[in-house]
């Protein structure tokens, strides 16, 4: 399989976003994450990036393309509010 460009640059992304709240944790107390939560972030990134990246290829029709990308950001979103501060009360919160 040939990586395209938009690939490696989400594989190269993933990584650095997951730096902003390692380093974080270095200079506050404010921000605790476990192994746990970098790994479960780095799979909703990972996922949320190869599902954009499927949208972008085989999608072709403009309107179809947005409508899907900003459902998968809004699912995302949400998904990470949830696990943040239990915005919805399921079992997995994260309060």
């Amino acid at each position: 399989m040939v990586f395209s460009k938009r690939l490696t640059y989400i594989l190269v992304a993933i990584p650095v976003l997951l730096l902003i709240p390692l380093v974080a944790m270095q200079f506050t107390d404010e921000v605790h994450w476990s192994l746990a939560d970098f790994l479960l972030l780095g799979a909703l990134l990972l996922l949320l990036g190869l599902a954009l990246e499927w949208v972008l290829r085989k999608v072709h029709k403009s309107t179809h393309r947005w409508i899907l990308i900003l459902g998968l950001l809004f699912v995302f979103a949400l998904i990470w509010a949830e696990l943040a501060v239990g915005l919805l009360g399921t079992p997995f919160a994260g309060n």
